[in-house]
């Protein structure tokens, strides 16, 4: 079975690895699963020796690579964005999905990449990394030992994605991670035009919100121009009665 229409959508992104050896393994699993967009997001700089000798006949996704700064850059271009991780904590959204459940949200949305993104082997994603994300997946594991490296990770979530993705994307044009900043820009000044927020922290939890909630709903153009609308038309109607 090779789904590659949609296989070839799922962009792999590593936040500082620490070890080039484990990124070398995570290019072999992503390969044997028909994966082969790779994402560096790390100021590093890796032994490629121990990267080939993990990643065998799998090196080319790492000699191909993308490579950022900041996880916000690489994923401006996605139409999802979803955060590996098993830790729970105020900050690191309440609402996650395994990989299966995962598998079948990708196949309802329309054409465009869906970044998955895993953190460092000593302490995974930070809560700010799982923040930039619009969602969360969790690899169900043991109680008793639930911790799994890097490459096992990327490996099982790979092969639930090989198995269970749709051969085709629904078509549709889904607008990327950037064109949403835009927009919930857009809805946030209207609401603190309004006096909604009391504080800087209720303003920055209601952004990520709206950024969460929107890149999950998988919204054309058209779709996002009318909640921009809904915002922006509320702050008139608001003002015109203050007027009066």
């Amino acid at each position: 079975m090779e789904n590659s229409g949609n296989l070839d959508r799922i962009e792999i992104i590593l936040c500082d690895t620490q070890d080039g050896a484990n990124i070398g393994s995570v290019c072999r699993a992503m390969k044997t699963m028909g994966l082969t967009h790779l994402t560096l997001v790390t100021d590093r700089i890796y032994d490629e020796e121990r990267v080939r000798t993990l990643a065998l006949h799998a090196y080319d996704l790492y000699e191909n690579r993308k490579e950022f700064t900041d996880l916000r850059d690489a994923i401006a271009d996605s139409i999802l964005s979803v955060a590996a991780t098993r830790r729970v904590g105020k900050g690191r959204k309440t609402s996650r999905v395994n990989p299966e459940e995962l598998a079948r949200h990708i196949s309802g949305m329309g054409d465009g990449k869906v970044s998955v993104v895993f953190g460092c082997e000593s302490n995974g994603l930070s809560d700010e990394q799982v923040r930039t994300c619009s969602m969360v997946v969790t690899i169900p594991t043991s109680d008793r030992f639930p911790s799994l490296n890097l490459s096992q990770a990327v490996q099982i979530i790979s092969y639930s994605l090989f198995q269970g993705l749709s051969p085709y994307a629904r078509a549709s044009h889904v607008v990327p991670s950037e064109r949403i900043d835009t927009a919930v820009s857009v809805c946030i000044d209207s609401l603190k035009a309004m006096g909604y927020f009391k504080n800087e922290e209720e303003r920055s939890r209601t952004g990520e919100f709206l950024t969460s909630v929107m890149e999950r709903a998988g919204l054309t153009e058209n779709e996002v121009q009318k909640m921009e609308k809904i915002f922006t038309k509320s702050q008139k109607i608001a003002k015109h009665k203050e007027l009066k």
